[in-house]
């Protein structure tokens, strides 16, 4: 089918038509997100999420503006991002302790680690006090944001600023040390 009957198809909200979008495209999309969350069941739900958004919006879709492709790509980019930002997608990182995380980004990300392991980032964090490990795990390895760390960890957010720019510092000494 033609694009240009596709997204007329679609338009009328189609089932078959969907139906034929889903099947060509869904691959190349969950590719996308998977590479992002590195989760296959998460990738599944966002890949979900994704072409509810798709069918919802399709009316908002401009051909003058670019490819029917690269506009159900930007929508899958900020689905998953969204998700990756959300505090439920945080939360459920929580129990990852700092080696689970290294580990997970050693697999998938080994630049990153060879950085942190030449650094030996880790030994110091370890050495800093429970409560800094805790704000820079939050902050730095499950990407919170300081207001967020101030909700989760039940204190104002000014403590939570001067705390981890405290620890940061501390762990800064450390380095150089």
């Amino acid at each position: 089918m033609e694009q240009e009957k596709l997204i007329a198809s679609l338009l009328n909200k189609d089932n078959e038509s969907f139906t034929l979008l889903y099947d060509n495209y869904s691959k190349s999309l969950y590719g996308v997100i998977f590479n992002l969350v590195k989760n296959k069941e998460e990738a599944e739900d966002i890949l979900q999420e994704v072409f509810v958004k798709i069918w919802s919006n399709i009316d908002t879709y401009n051909e003058s503006k670019g490819r029917l492709y690269t506009w159900m790509l930007n929508i899958t980019r900020n689905t998953t991002i969204d998700k990756l930002r959300s505090k439920g997608f945080n939360n459920s990182q929580k129990n990852l302790s700092i080696d689970n995380f290294v580990y997970m980004f050693e697999d998938h990300s080994s630049k990153l680690v060879n950085r942190l392991d030449v650094l030996g980032i880790k030994k110091f964090i370890e050495k800093l006090k429970p409560k800094c490990i805790q704000l820079i795990e939050l902050l730095f390895f499950q990407e919170y944001t300081q207001q967020e760390v101030s909700d989760e960890l039940e204190i104002p957010l000014g403590t939570v600023k001067t705390q981890s720019r405290n620890c940061i510092n501390e762990l800064r000494t450390m380095v150089n040390e």
